[in-house]
Parts: structure tokens; C-alpha cells; sequence
């Protein structure tokens, strides 16, 4: 049985640090990491572990550019024994606060956790979008869950050993199933029952069983992208192999982070991963409360996200009053009420509104364009 905690180590258990981002839960996207295998002593060097993924998280593209959209928060999670079953052989069994363990469904590398104790420390933090377990091991690891979570609705749970060189890749690798809901575009050469696919065309945007000419004759799946070059490298097409399987399924790219963990996104991953984002975030917040009516004194004050990706694009600013747009304030992160007068002449409510849109070249589904945007909206009056 699990022995009880001390006082002290009970005081640690469940404690929520703040590691990056200054938003409101309802407008970021919010990451909540949690160390398993980490002992009371330890948790310091959770917090340098979880610091690092993070640094190295945000250094990869799309993160880059969107880290704006995110709060990074760490749960201290105290485990009775260091480490994590299955390190370093089968035979090793620890006991730590999220039962951590590799050789999941008899494969060493695969990660795995128990989700209801991840669920109980996952709770502690402010809001919880995507989770990331890190595993006190330096063995290669890790495992992304791409069902959100029946009791809290997070996105679902990437894991990674915290202590291996490739730890930060692997995460990236795994957020690009838990939260990209991308597919792994490697296959099993000799593997007995991975030879050939012959299911149907999966939902997953990034392997298809069609060829390029078929994926572009019916305008499917990353048809968008096909011909363009990829920041990893070569041309989008219909690379033979992907979802485990060496023929019958194709991939967009030859080799992209879905397939090898030092590679960058391909476009079309890049594409679905902005779509990850923007289901939680908003590109622009309140700054002047909405509640209550602004008057000739106030000033309506927003907070657009600021987006430093390698190209420098910003986001797009406009302003509406009753639905009709206010050209001369484009761009503007603030409107004075007073400045509004001359439209105004009676004592009505008015409706003032901030839209902001990002135009990012890097999303060319105009359903997923369509959320890359949102609005904050006050009520005026004379």
C-alpha cells in the first residue's frame, strides 16, 4: 500500500506554480505539466524539468509564434519512490503519484499513465486545455492521449521522460496528437500486420490511402498545401507510408515531427496544430471591463495577443460601432468613448465592438480561418 505522506510532503502534494503567461483561463490556451516519479526533495528540479520543456517547446514552430496564446502552469505531484516503472528493465516497478510506466501495450518506448490520478492533480491547476506528464527518467519515452478527458475536457495528455535529450522533442511530437489530433507518419517496416492497409480513408488530416492526384482531383484532406515547400524539407505530395503502416496509407511530407521528433511540423501539421490553439485561445481580451456602460469619461482598452513568429505578422484590428466598422481606429488597441461623440446624438446604448483576426498564411482552411478570430464587445453611451 501506498505508505502516507508527511506533513510537509502533503503540504508540497497538488501545489500549482505559474510557469509562463499572463492571460485569463477563458482567453489561453492553458498547458498544465505534472512530474511523476519525483520525490518531495525533488520537486525542485521538477519545476527546472518542466521550465525546459516548456523553453524548448516554444522554441519549435507553430509554438514560436502563437507562445503568446499560452498559460504554462506545473502541479508538484510527490511520489513515494524516485523514478518510473520500467526503468531501467520490464522488472522495475516504482511507486509514484500518477503510476507512470514504459513497455505500455508491450512496447518499451510507450509511456503510459494512470488518467484518473492524472485527472486529480490536473483539477489543482486554474484550467487545464492539454496536459504533459513528465516521467523522472532519462530513458526515451513518451505517449500522447488524444481523447479529451471525460471528467475535466481537456484536450488530452502528452508524455515524456523529463531527463532524456530528445525529452523536449518527444513532448512536441506527442502535443501534435493530443492537441493537433495529427497521426504518427511512421510505419513499421517488418512489422508482422503492418505490410498493408486496407481500411478505410481515416479521419486524421495527415495520411491518406489516397495518392497526391487523387487527394487533389477531390480537393481533400491537405490538398490545399500540395507542390508547396515544407519547413521540414522537400515538397508537400503523397509520401508512401504513415499510420504505422509501410503501404496503403501516404503521408504529406518525407519526413516531418510526426514521423522523426527532431524534424519540424509539415505544413498541414502546422495547420491543424493552429486549429489546436485557437479552439481555447482568443487573440484579443478585455482590458476595460465589459460589464456595466462605458460614458464619455472611459476608454475602451483591448489586449491583443502579440504573435512573434519568424515572420512578424500581427494581428488584424478593427472596430465597429452597432455593426458598422470604425476605419479610422484600425489597428488602434484603444477608443476613447469621447471620440464617438460626433456619431452620437441621442442617449441610446450603443454597442462598440473589437474584432481581432489573425491572417496567417499558415492556415488556408477557410473553416479553420474562421476561428482564428474573436471580439470583445462594450456598451456606450452618452
Amino acid at each position: 500500500p501506498r505508505p502516507k505522506l508527511s506533513a510537509a510532503e502533503a503540504a508540497d502534494d497538488g501545489r500549482v506554480t505559474r510557469l509562463t503567461g499572463d492571460g485569463t483561463t477563458a482567453d489561453r490556451l492553458d498547458i498544465v505539466v505534472i512530474g511523476d516519479g519525483y520525490t518531495a526533495a525533488e520537486l525542485p528540479r521538477f519545476h527546472s524539468d518542466a521550465r525546459a520543456i516548456w523553453d524548448q517547446t516554444a522554441a519549435v514552430e507553430p509554438y514560436t509564434t502563437y507562445r503568446g496564446l499560452f498559460n504554462v502552469w506545473a502541479v508538484d505531484a510527490v511520489s513515494n519512490e524516485t523514478g518510473v516503472t520500467g526503468d531501467p528493465d520490464r522488472a522495475t516497478v516504482r511507486d509514484t503519484a500518477l503510476g507512470s510506466y514504459f513497455w505500455c501495450g508491450d512496447i518499451e518506448r510507450l509511456l503510459c499513465v494512470d488518467q484518473a490520478k492524472v485527472d486529480r492533480y490536473a483539477a489543482k491547476a486554474p484550467e487545464a486545455d492539454l496536459v504533459i506528464v513528465l516521467a523522472n527518467s532519462a530513458k526515451y519515452g513518451g505517449a500522447g492521449y488524444n481523447e479529451p478527458s471525460q471528467s475535466l475536457g481537456y484536450e488530452g495528455i502528452a508524455t515524456a521522460s523529463a531527463g532524456n535529450p530528445k525529452s523536449g522533442q518527444v513532448a512536441i511530437h506527442e502535443t501534435g496528437h493530443s492537441l493537433g489530433k495529427l497521426a504518427d507518419e511512421y510505419f513499421y517496416p517488418g512489422y508482422p500486420g503492418y505490410e498493408q492497409y486496407t481500411g478505410p480513408e481515416p479521419a486524421d488530416v495527415n495520411i491518406s490511402t489516397l495518392t497526391a492526384a487523387g487527394i487533389g482531383a477531390g480537393r481533400v484532406k491537405w490538398h490545399r498545401w500540395l507542390g508547396e515547400t515544407s519547413p521540414d524539407g522537400g515538397t508537400v505530395g503523397a509520401y508512401e507510408g504513415g499510420g504505422y503502416f509501410v503501404k496503403g496509407l501516404n503521408r504529406p511530407t518525407e519526413n516531418s515531427m510526426m514521423r522523426s521528433v527532431d524534424k519540424p511540423f509539415n505544413l498541414p501539421g502546422t495547420e491543424a496544430m493552429i486549429a489546436g490553439f485557437y479552439r481555447h485561445a482568443k487573440p484579443v481580451t478585455a482590458v476595460t471591463p465589459t460589464t456595466g456602460v462605458l460614458r464619455l469619461r472611459h476608454t475602451a482598452k483591448a489586449a491583443p495577443v502579440k504573435l512573434t513568429g519568424a515572420d512578424g505578422r500581427q494581428l488584424a484590428l478593427r472596430w465597429y460601432l452597432d455593426g458598422k466598422e470604425l476605419t479610422r481606429f484600425a489597428g488602434r488597441t484603444e477608443v476613447k468613448v469621447a471620440h464617438l461623440a460626433p456619431r452620437l446624438l441621442d442617449r441610446r446604448v450603443h454597442q462598440l465592438t473589437v474584432t481581432a483576426e489573425d491572417r496567417t498564411p499558415s492556415v488556408r482552411d477557410p473553416k479553420i480561418a474562421a476561428t482564428l478570430k474573436s471580439s470583445v464587445t462594450w456598451s456606450v453611451r452618452f
